[in-house]
């Protein structure tokens, strides 16, 4: 059994109106880190034995990096490599540095299963769907203007922002479920401007492209899906 995640019913719902499989099962987390990380963590408390992986879909901000010729753009769907917790630590104005002493640094990164990314790629590209990869930076507070997403981008070599990602890596991780995230871009991470935003499309791209790689993830997925 799969389990896909999703922040918001509006990021969920494009994905439930062109797929549904009975192998396939579905929860809106919330917003945030925290109600993210509380609602899946409780939910697999009673369920993590009958789910082999756990995809996490939705929206992001891309960054805005002049000097890459690869930087995704409004609408373009973005897999994730892994997370990372952008903005967990000092916040100096210009910059974010992490909690001083190894003794008090929590875990930041996390690596997103290989097999589940590849298995991805591959049907994504079987339908000729165009897609970026890279990392992924969560954040308790959306970044607002562009000198905060130019600051994130750097020091992470982030491709895009969100605010669940991470926390459901974290879950997955504890529960030791391999996690997948795939998301488009809504918005570029630039002065505040809801105006250019395309949020209600990208809700529907990424359910568009996610039902593509359920789909592909199960048809190379043995007929056996629950965990031992």
């Amino acid at each position: 059994m799969l389990l896909v995640t999703a922040a918001t019913d509006l990021e969920m719902g494009p994905l439930l109106s062109v797929f549904r499989h009975e192998s396939v099962v579905n929860l809106v987390t919330g917003i945030g880190p925290v109600e993210t990380a509380v609602r899946l963590s409780s939910w697999l408390h009673g369920n993590a034995g009958t789910i082999s992986s756990v995809v996490n879909i939705g929206v992001a901000g891309a960054y805005i990096q002049p000097r890459r010729g690869d930087t995704p753009e409004l609408l373009d769907i973005c897999l994730a490599e892994r997370e990372v917790l952008g903005d967990l630590g000092v916040c100096l104005g210009d910059r974010i540095e992490p909690v001083a002493g190894k003794k008090l640094r929590p875990p930041g990164v996390f690596e997103m299963d290989g097999d589940l990314l590849a298995r991805a790629e591959k049907a994504l590209a079987a339908e000729r769907f165009s897609y970026f990869r890279g990392v992924f930076v969560t954040v308790s507070c959306a970044s607002g203007t562009a000198r905060r997403g130019e600051m994130l981008a750097r020091r992470h070599q982030g491709l895009c922002e969100n605010m669940e990602g991470a926390a459901v890596a974290r879950v997955c991780k504890e529960f030791a479920l391999p996690c997948l995230e795939l998301r488009c871009i809504s918005n570029l991470v630039e002065d505040r401007d809801t105006s250019r935003w395309q949020l209600g499309g990208a809700c529907r791209r990424a359910g568009e492209a996610a039902a593509l790689v359920l789909a592909g993830l199960l048809a190379q997925t043995p007929r056996k899906e629950t965990r031992q």
